[in-house]
């Protein structure tokens, strides 16, 4: 064998020897930094360490909002997405089948109303009302608690303006009337005093109690990666549970990500959240059900037929997950 031979083969068995490095495991989200609502369990299981304790490598991909969140999933460039319930049904109508939704960090946002100059909400009708887009989560959740306050949402003049931060400039600005937020956003806003909450967290939820995001992979990455899956959902639930456990815990850890936002407003938002972490995965069927149940109201769902659950959702990893770590009591309880 010639030297160049045996320095070829020589390279090959070193090559075959080291361990191959695995690929980090892809998780897109829509916010540009972390956001002051408790989807910021995925961020701070990375910043906080809980998933080099589950043994995931996890990277994010930060994209604007669930179409592309989806587009990006769908063509590879991530392994799990943070994406609204609505969307993904709408693609499993229009044939797709290949997602599924594995866990909620954050089913219920804690939504409010909020307007500049208007002290209640039958002052809405013919103003312009703030959302990110047609057929957004903000949207369609609005639509539905203007309808419970007795609003008829066709005579509120939607404008679309993108992500949250860009509707709080445009209200307090004085372009929109009103719009739909989160109270971390609200709590942000330098100038809340000038503002008024025409519908509060609570009974926001009340008049629309439906799962309004989820955390979906592709069947190929369950097959694939599934016990990253498994580590990525047990990460999240631990430092979920950590957080309701001790608000203070939340807060810290946020001080360190979001060092804009003053303390006594982090303090606020942590005491705000202590029962709406996902201490269970999130995935519940019968949050789910009524999610659909209303969906089905719509005019983009009603008369299509309904797909089965299992179509669209996998409870295995989260259930998984469960029989490993217990379930935690809380209002996050698991239902099948």
């Amino acid at each position: 064998m010639t030297v160049r031979a045996l320095c070829a083969a020589g390279a090959v068995a070193i090559l075959l020897a080291v361990p191959a490095i695995a690929a980090p495991f892809r998780v897109i989200v829509t916010d540009m930094e972390t956001p002051l609502v408790p989807n910021s369990v995925m961020e701070l299981a990375k910043s906080e360490g809980y998933f080099d304790r589950a043994g995931v490598d996890v990277e994010f991909v930060r994209v604007q909002q669930t179409p592309l969140a989806i587009a990006a999933l769908r063509s590879g460039e991530g392994e799990m997405a943070n994406v609204g319930v609505e969307a993904l049904l709408q693609l499993r109508l229009q044939g797709v089948d290949d997602l599924r939704a594995v866990t909620s960090p954050n089913k219920a946002l804690p939504y409010m109303i909020v307007a500049s100059g208007l002290t209640s909400t039958s002052e809405l009708p013919g103003k312009a009302f703030g959302i990110g887009r047609i057929g957004s989560v903000d949207h369609l959740l609005s639509l539905r608690v203007l309808a419970a306050k007795g609003v008829d949402p066709t005579t509120v003049d939607l404008v679309p303006l993108g992500q949250p931060n860009v509707r709080a400039q445009a209200l307090v600005a004085g372009r929109i009337a009103a719009t739909t937020m989160s109270i971390g956003t609200f709590l942000s806003i330098p100038e809340a005093d000038r503002l008024s909450v025409l519908v509060g967290v609570e009974d926001f939820y009340a008049a629309a109690p439906v799962v309004s995001k989820v955390n979906a992979v592709t069947t190929a990455v369950l097959e694939r990666r599934g016990e990253e899956v498994r580590a990525v959902i047990e990460a999240m639930t631990l430092a979920a549970r950590d957080f309701a456990a001790d608000p203070a815990t939340w807060v810290a850890a946020m001080e360190k990500a979001r060092p804009d936002v003053s303390h006594e407003t982090l303090v606020k938002l942590g005491q705000a959240f202590a029962q709406s972490w996902s201490v269970n995965g999130g995935l519940e069927k019968a949050e789910l059900d009524t999610t659909v149940d209303w969906l089905w109201e719509t005019e983009d769902f009603a008369g299509k037929p309904r797909p089965a659950m299992e179509s669209w959702v996998d409870f295995g990893p989260e259930d998984a997950v469960l029989g490993r770590i217990g379930v935690a009591e809380g209002r996050d309880s698991p239902s099948r």
